[in-house]
């Protein structure tokens, strides 16, 4: 029996939903408009944490960025959604899940010419559970103090999803 492949619900450019593709299509120089989320964990000390994307990532291999990003499922509900990819790439369970930029939209290009094209609510989640990433994920991870990775993304943006910074300037101004 074989895999049903993951899909994407795929967006106007008014944000309504316009149909569904396979996540292993959609992203290319051409990549379509659709729904993404961000999530930004926390723990009890108030630190974030930070992870280093796989090097086997198609986009931004080997940079920093948030916590974890991922796709809702066509009819998927948003919070199961950012509950199943916490268990699926940090191998976490996440509480007090809040939406903090509701908003959020980018497009961004990297070295490669793969395109990121989303509407990507942004969230923030809580866990007491230890992190054991999934290596085809995540090289690495870091717990943050939040001052000191918005001092790390401003001094040395080249290292970090460009998605990472523009959130955290939008976080800002909460």
């Amino acid at each position: 029996m074989s895999e049903i492949p993951e899909q994407v619900v795929l967006l106007s450019d008014a944000g309504e939903h316009i149909g569904v593709a396979d996540k292993a299509l959609v992203h290319t120089t051409e990549t379509a408009l659709h729904l993404a989320f961000s999530c930004h964990v926390y723990n009890a000390d108030g630190k974030v944490l930070v992870t280093r994307r796989a090097l086997s990532k198609l986009t931004w291999p080997g940079v920093w960025t948030n916590s974890f990003c991922g796709h809702p499922a066509p009819g998927e509900d948003m919070a199961a959604a950012i509950i199943r990819r916490a268990q699926h790439e940090l191998g976490i369970t996440v509480s007090d899940v809040q939406l903090v930029l509701p908003d959020f939209r980018y497009r961004a290009v990297d070295s490669s010419g793969i395109v990121e094209n989303e509407i990507c609510p942004v969230y923030r989640a809580v866990t007491t559970d230890a992190v054991a990433p999934n290596p085809a994920e995540v090289d690495e991870f870091e717990w943050a103090d939040p001052q000191s990775l918005h001092a790390a993304v401003a001094g040395t943006p080249f290292a970090f999803s460009p998605w990472l910074g523009w959130q955290l300037e939008q976080l800002e101004q909460l």
